[in-house]
């Protein structure tokens, strides 16, 4: 009865229990709004003053995001691209001002995530971030290690007309405006944590995802585990019920210490389901057991600190002393 109530009652270990953090406040700047304002009857002077106000983000996002050469060539495009009628932009600018109009959701977990990411990472910088549309080119982009660029323009509901014509039904769940904070701190601590693992196993990989899943969970405790990963409600009750059933499969297979590159995909990459397990699963079932797993080693190993998870390079010590059974 006891071992049954264990597997059935899942404890959340709170790593930041009792220590004192000095709060961040994250610099939100609304980039979306100056570029959309631009007046079109002056444009000249008008992306002139765009270039001087915002100095740290307009070229990389002239230059990089839109594909352009310089000023005089956002000026050449930018009436068209205001007009253009297959993406109904400026329908767009019109529902994301709307949209984005109150951040304050956005303000308070930004400044709650980077302060523990602060306290833990005090050798990391914290970097503004940028809201921008640029014409659904990209969610999250990283100019520079100071900035964090939100294309605000990719976070208008899952249901916004347009996205049917731009990404695959799986994608669309996570293109809501609460997921903008989780991709965004998801995204800055995977380019600032790269993957430290002796081997490159399965196994490594699923430890790897599921250390930045455990962390993401600790220094966002207001976002939804389902919402962490990018999954529906319905896709994560479905992994919870077949917990055991996932876990056997990819044993039965022998996948766990593979290295082949197809199986890694299959198993890591975001998809409408895991090949390797169900086409009933979501994807990136691999980033989910790798998370079940770690957060069991942390529950049973109450001793072990978050930056020693991290440092830790052997994927199967975490799991041997994980005492991972579903």
């Amino acid at each position: 009865m006891i071992a049954l109530l264990a597997v059935g009652c899942r404890t959340k270990r709170d790593v930041f229990e009792g220590v004192e953090m000095t709060p961040q406040t994250v610099r939100i700047v609304r980039f979306d709004s100056a570029f959309v304002q631009v007046d079109t009857t002056r444009l000249n002077e008008s992306v002139a003053q765009l270039y001087k106000a915002y100095p740290d983000f307009t070229p990389y996002f002239v230059n990089e995001l839109l594909g352009l050469e310089n000023a005089d060539s956002l000026v050449g495009v930018l009436p068209a691209f205001l007009n253009d009628t297959t993406l109904k932009i400026r329908q767009m600018i019109r529902d994301e001002q709307a949209a984005f109009a109150d951040i304050t959701d956005i303000q308070r977990e930004m400044n709650q995530a980077f302060t523990r990411i602060g306290w833990l990472f005090p050798d990391m910088t914290i970097p503004d971030v940028y809201l921008y549309v640029s014409g659904f080119v990209s969610p999250v982009y990283f100019p520079n290690d100071a900035i964090i660029g939100i294309g605000a323009d990719m976070y208008l509901g899952s249901d916004y007309p347009i996205y049917s014509q731009l990404v695959y039904e799986y994608q669309k769940q996570t293109m809501r405006k609460e997921c903008v904070v989780g991709d965004a701190v998801s995204a800055y601590l995977f380019r600032n944590l790269p993957f430290n693992g002796r081997q490159n196993r399965l196994l490594d990989q699923m430890i790897y995802h599921g250390k930045i899943m455990y962390l993401l969970d600790q220094i966002l405790p207001e976002e939804e585990e389902e919402q962490i990963i990018g999954y529906s409600k319905e896709q994560w009750e479905w992994c919870e019920d077949h917990e055991r059933a996932i876990w056997q499969r990819i044993m039965d297979k022998r996948d766990l210490f593979q290295t082949d590159g197809m199986i890694l995909t299959s198993y890591m990459n975001d998809g409408p389901f895991t090949s390797e397990v169900s086409q009933d699963s979501p994807g990136r079932l691999g980033a989910w057991v790798g998370w079940r797993i770690v957060e069991s080693y942390m529950n049973s190993n109450e001793t072990v600190g978050m930056r020693e998870l991290l440092d830790e390079e052997d994927a199967q010590v975490i799991l041997e002393n994980s005492h991972y059974r579903p």
